[in-house]
């Protein structure tokens, strides 16, 4: 498959190629180049797909989702009560939705019962379509702790281990542990308050360390931030700074300053309603939101993308319109799109998606006009492929 347009993104920031070209080959990127170049290495067999006035870029990469959850008012209750084949429906249907917003690999931080692993295989398998799905199993939390139900419920050194093997065991590629409080749960810990020691994700990351696995930490309060950080985990979920008691936030410029250094990523997880968010919370503390992003970024955090899509208020079908926050609170648009692609990609590990290169695989996004001059374009889908295979057409 041959694939042209006047503009090719290879994923990091600053390598166009104008009149460009992807040639692809058994669902693997086999050159990348101008338009001449490539089409010389063409065979005369080879179907090509021309797409003038057209950016073809690496596909989107959603760091933080719940396929799982429907997005519904008392979603607790329905994730419990489902049964696994009538949820695993609705999974397949949001991964879908997913995938016909440009998202091409997605992470999922939580789910019962370790189906969204179950879902991911099927994936692989050719028997549902949708992007490579990175999944986390039951997330692990303390007794009654934020989304204890989803039955990942340990405490103590034996538990913590066991839980961090029996995810492993089910195939599990990141180990999710809540390091703080959260909102849907009703009676658990309140977001700010720490819910693990430092000890007890120590633990939790020397297990996953063990088997091969990264740790992602949900985590809200500064304290368990920190706490998080200093386990040594692989990203920080949500990383919101909130202090204790809540109502405010702080910014510790020492723990900022490690995670920059370890290279610790933070997903702070916004839905695609960003801006109706932010009017939620009030022009004041909307504008401390946007400090606190550019005070992250002088740092040097490295931040990646996701929505926590699954939860009220967040969608599984508008992703570009999730990146945008980041424009909002200063990023170039060309950055935004490294940063959900190439850096995404790094950050979870995956070494052979994110970018444009010849044994990549073809997971990649075509779209009307030029993505890193106006975000809107992103949602200018013309064609969407998961490892060479065309979705649209």
């Amino acid at each position: 498959m041959l694939i042209t347009a006047s503009q090719v993104l290879r994923g990091p920031r600053g390598e166009h190629i104008s009149d460009g070209a992807v040639l692809v080959e058994a669902g693997i990127i086999v050159a990348v180049g101008t338009r001449r170049a490539v089409e010389q290495q063409a065979q005369p067999t080879a179907v090509h797909f021309d797409y003038p006035g057209c950016t073809v870029l690496p596909g989107l990469i959603n760091c933080h989702v719940h396929l799982a959850f429907d997005g519904g008012p008392d979603l607790v209750s329905t994730v419990r009560e489902t049964p696994d084949a009538a949820l695993l429906d609705g999974m397949a249907k949001r991964v879908r939705q997913l995938l016909y917003s440009g998202v091409t690999t997605v992470r999922d931080l939580g789910d019962r019962d370790g189906l969204a692993i179950h879902l991911r295989d099927r994936v692989n398998r050719g028997e549902e379509i949708g992007p490579r799905i990175v999944a986390a199993g039951p997330p692990i939390t303390p007794p009654r702790g934020h989304c204890w139900f989803l039955g990942g419920e340990a405490e103590g050194e034996q538990q913590l281990r066991q839980r961090v093997q029996h995810n492993a065991d089910m195939g599990a590629d990141v180990i999710k542990v809540m390091a703080s409080g959260g909102q849907i749960t009703p009676n658990s810990p309140p977001m700010w308050q720490t819910q693990f020691t430092k000890k007890d994700l120590q633990i939790v990351v020397d297990q996953a360390s063990r088997l091969g696995l990264p740790v992602a930490a949900h985590a809200h309060g500064t304290h368990a931030i920190q706490t998080a950080v200093n386990a040594g985990v692989a990203t920080i979920e949500h990383c919101t700074w909130l202090q204790d008691g809540g109502g405010g936030y702080d910014t510790q410029d020492a723990v900022a300053r490690t995670m920059a250094e370890r290279g610790i990523y933070a997903c702070v997880a916004w839905p695609p309603d960003w801006q109706g968010f932010m009017a939620r919370l009030g022009a004041e503390r909307a504008d401390m939101v946007v400090n606190r992003f550019q005070w992250m970024a002088r740092v040097g955090i490295p931040l990646i993308p996701g929505t926590d899509a699954g939860l009220p208020r967040s969608g599984f079908t508008d992703f570009a319109e999730a990146l945008k926050l980041y424009t909002h609170v200063g990023y170039t648009a060309d950055q935004v799109i490294e940063m959900a692609t190439t850096t995404s990609a790094q950050a979870l590990g995956l070494h052979r998606v994110g970018q444009l290169v010849a044994g990549h695989s073809a997971d990649i996004l075509v779209v009307e006009g030029d993505p890193t001059t106006n975000l809107d374009n992103l949602s200018q889908r013309q064609e969407i492929l998961i490892r060479g295979v065309p979705t649209m057409k």
